[in-house]
C-alpha cells in the first residue's frame, strides 16, 4: 500500500501536472491539500477516468482538501469526518476546509486516513498565528481519539511546520517564519511525543530532505527548500513501514506545484 500526500496549489491550474504525478507513481491513496476549488466544481470524473474515487472537502478560492483512492486496486473510501469545529481567524468566517478523515478499505482491512491542510500562521505574532496554535490543539485532541480507537492510521498532508533545524536549507533565513517557530514545533513534537512516527525522518534521521521550494529567488534552482509534508503514522501502522521518498522530479516540471509530492509504502 503507497500512501501520499500532495500540496497542488490549486487544482485548476495544475490537473495535467496531477494527473501525470497519479499514472505515472499510482499511489493506492492520495491526500491533496489547497484544492481551492468549490464543492460544486471539484473535477471528480477527472479522476474517475483514471481509476480514483475522491472525496472532497473545498473552499472558493482558499485551502481546500481531498483523498482519492484507487478502486482500480480494489480501494475503496468511506467520510468519517471533516472539519475540526473551530473557526477562522476572521469574525464570522466561519470554519475553513482543511481537514478530511476518512477509512479505507480493500480485502477487509481497514485504516484510518486523514488529510490535513495546517494554517500557515503569518504573519506572526497576531492573530493568524493564534489560529495555527488552536488549530494544531484541536488536531492533536482529535489524534488522540484515533489513537484510542487502535485503528491503523496515519495523518498527512502540509503542516506547515518545519520540525528541526536541518529540515531546511537556512535557519538564518527562515528564522522568523511562523512555520519555524518555538511555538509551531513544539505543537508537532507534542504530538510525536504521542507516539505518532514521522515517516520521511525516520527513514532520513540526518534530515536534509525538502518537500517544498518557493518560487521566488530561484528557490528551486539553488535547491532552498524545506520540509512541510509530513506523514505521521500510528504504531499500527509505523511497524508496517517499508519506505519513504520525495518526488523531487515532479517540482520542476513546467507549471507545477511548488511543494512535491511525499509517499511511504507499507505492507497493509
Amino acid at each position: 500500500m503507497k500512501i501520499a500526500t500532495y500540496n497542488i496549489n490549486g487544482i485548476k491550474a495544475r490537473l495535467p501536472r496531477l494527473k501525470e504525478w497519479l499514472e505515472e507513481t499510482r499511489p493506492s491513496v492520495a491526500c491533496l491539500q489547497e484544492v481551492k476549488s468549490q464543492d460544486a466544481d471539484f473535477p471528480s470524473s477527472e479522476f474517475e477516468e483514471l481509476g480514483y474515487r475522491a472525496i472532497w472537502h473545498g473552499q472558493k478560492a482558499f485551502n481546500g482538501v481531498a483523498i482519492l483512492a484507487d478502486s482500480n486496486a480494489g480501494y475503496s473510501a468511506t467520510e468519517v469526518q471533516r472539519g475540526l469545529g473551530i473557526d477562522g481567524p476572521k469574525d464570522g468566517e466561519g470554519e475553513q476546509a482543511r481537514y478530511l478523515e476518512v477509512d479505507i478499505e480493500r480485502e477487509g482491512k481497514t485504516c484510518r486516513i486523514v488529510c490535513i491542510y495546517l494554517p500557515n500562521g503569518n504573519p506572526q505574532p497576531g492573530p493568524k498565528f493564534d489560529y495555527k496554535l488552536a488549530w494544531m490543539k484541536k488536531l492533536r485532541a482529535r489524534m488522540a481519539q484515533i489513537w484510542k480507537s487502535e485503528v491503523p492510521a496515519a495523518v498527512l498532508g502540509d503542516f506547515n511546520v518545519i520540525p528541526e533545524d536541518d529540515d531546511v536549507f537556512s535557519v538564518k533565513a527562515m528564522a522568523s517564519d511562523a512555520l519555524m517557530q518555538p511555538e509551531s514545533r513544539a505543537a508537532y513534537a507534542r504530538l510525536l511525543a504521542d507516539g505518532w512516527t514521522d515517516a520521511v525522518r525516520t527513514h532520513n534521521p540526518r534530515g536534509s530532505v525538502w518537500t517544498y521550494w518557493d518560487y521566488q529567488a530561484g528557490a528551486w534552482q539553488r535547491d532552498h527548500g524545506f520540509r512541510i509534508d509530513h506523514i505521521l503514522l500510528s504504531p499500527e501502522m509505523a511497524d508496517k513501514l517499508i519506505s519513504v521518498g520525495v518526488d523531487r522530479e515532479h517540482r520542476g516540471r513546467e507549471k507545477a506545484s511548488d511543494h512535491a509530492p511525499t509517499w511511504a509504502r507499507l505492507d497493509f
